[in-house]
């Protein structure tokens, strides 16, 4: 059983939404974010970025920089550019992005849940991002960033999504990058109580984006938990802001890697080492793989398209048999002494949304030797090793269009 639980949020007062929205914080670097807010003094990042409004010597991770996000909510609210609803709500959110739209409900889910495993995870986090994310969370008091949940799809919730799409949303607006975002409230005790039992019937929830936030969200809620000798279960702590999808809705592109240098090996070296496992030919121009199995490899200017073999590629194993997982057991770990990409200083990863330019952008200038396209993974592959309780290899998925930041806010009291 699932929970879907309305809340009241923190919403933008409706002329300052797209002034408020942003990008999710872990897309941006500092310096990107610094830039992206000049002359937006109302832009989220100021919240879940707040290092770009100090001096940019701090470290990241200094407590001065979550002090500056606590602040930065709270001019929000008290400006009153965020208002808070004044009854418990659920809310549908919908963006369009080259043409097409998909709608998630905005509601909270469960710290149990997502201890209990109906919440699923299909990959491991980071240390350092968990820690981050759960000093920003205890800091602010607030989820402020919603975790993007999937789930099988349901035609009686898509019943009830058509119709509240037909009426005009509360918000409507087109962000800088072309991504359009619309909400709408649904009010109505009829719409929340159906809603939240038709989750309550549904087995598991899966997270599809924000691994870290949600691991950051059941730390803290259940360090409230322990804290709280009056704890009953049903305070605001023990839920944490999530917007649930339709897996059918959802685009995942693919998550490109790059490496510094080829271990030590020669250019021959490693293209003599790749040929065991891999067809390799020269490719005129990028080469963006179009089935599983097939890899784009950009070095020395040059563009390869790698073709797994055939017993690599039909791995009954779920998790095995992922191309980002042929990738790191076939080359990253043996050929380029890439043990472990979670900690890694030696690979990047580049979300598909910056295109194979960026790769050949970040090889010709010397600062990677070698990258990596990948054939995205699908989301039926997502919830298939979720379900069987495996773990993706990390930055398997990158999905678009991302959530916003700032649409909606849940307080842990």
């Amino acid at each position: 059983m699932a929970v879907f639980r309305p809340f009241k949020a923190f919403r933008p007062r409706p002329d300052l939404a797209a002034d408020i929205a942003s990008k999710p914080y872990d897309v941006l670097n500092s310096e990107e974010a610094r830039e992206v807010v000049k002359g937006h003094p109302l832009s989220f990042l100021h919240v879940g970025k707040p290092e770009i409004d100090l001096d940019p010597k701090l470290d990241v991770h200094d407590p001065a920089v979550y002090l500056q996000g606590k602040k930065n909510l709270e001019k929000l609210i008290q400006t009153g550019a965020l208002i808070e609803d004044p009854e418990p709500y659920v809310y549908l959110y919908a963006q369009t992005m080259d043409g097409r739209t998909q709608y998630g409900l905005v509601g909270c889910a469960s710290v149990e849940d997502y201890k209990n495993d109906i919440i699923k995870k299909h990959e491991n986090t980071r240390e350092v991002k968990e820690k981050d994310r759960c000093r920003h969370v205890r800091v602010t008091n607030a989820h402020s960033g919603p975790i993007f949940l999937t789930y099988r799809d349901n035609d009686e919730i898509d019943a009830i999504v058509d119709r509240i799409k037909l009426e005009a949303p509360e918000n409507d607006h087109v962000a800088e990058d072309g991504i359009r975002h619309r909400s709408w409230v649904i009010k109505a005790k009829a719409d929340i109580e159906k809603l939240t039992a038709l989750f309550a019937d549904t087995d598991y929830l899966y997270v599809a984006d924000g691994h870290h936030r949600s691991a950051a969200a059941s730390i803290v809620g259940q360090e409230r938990q322990k804290a709280n000798p009056n704890h009953k279960g049903d305070e605001e702590y023990n839920f944490f802001l999530a917007v649930y999808f339709p897996g059918s809705q959802l685009h995942i592109m693919d998550y490109n890697r790059l490496v510094v240098d080829l271990n030590g090996l020669s250019f021959d070296e490693f293209m003599a080492k790749l040929k065991p496992n891999f067809t390799i030919k020269e490719h005129d121009g990028q080469f963006k793989p179009a089935k599983k199995g097939d890899v784009g490899m950009y070095i020395d200017k040059k563009w390869y398209a790698l073709t797994a073999n055939a017993e690599l590629i039909n791995n009954p194993d779920p998790v095995e048999k992922l191309d980002v997982a042929i990738l790191q057991k076939e080359v990253l770990t043996p050929l380029l002494g890439i043990d472990d990409p979670r900690t890694s200083e030696r690979i990047d990863f580049v979300g598909g949304i910056r295109g194979l330019g960026e790769l050949e952008r970040r090889v010709d200038s010397g600062e990677m030797t070698v990258a990596f396209a990948m054939y995205a993974t699908s989301v039926n592959e997502l919830m298939d090793i979720a379900d069987a309780g495996k773990i993706m290899s990390p930055k398997s998925t990158w999905f678009e269009p991302k959530l916003r930041d700032g649409l909606f806010v849940h307080f842990l009291d």
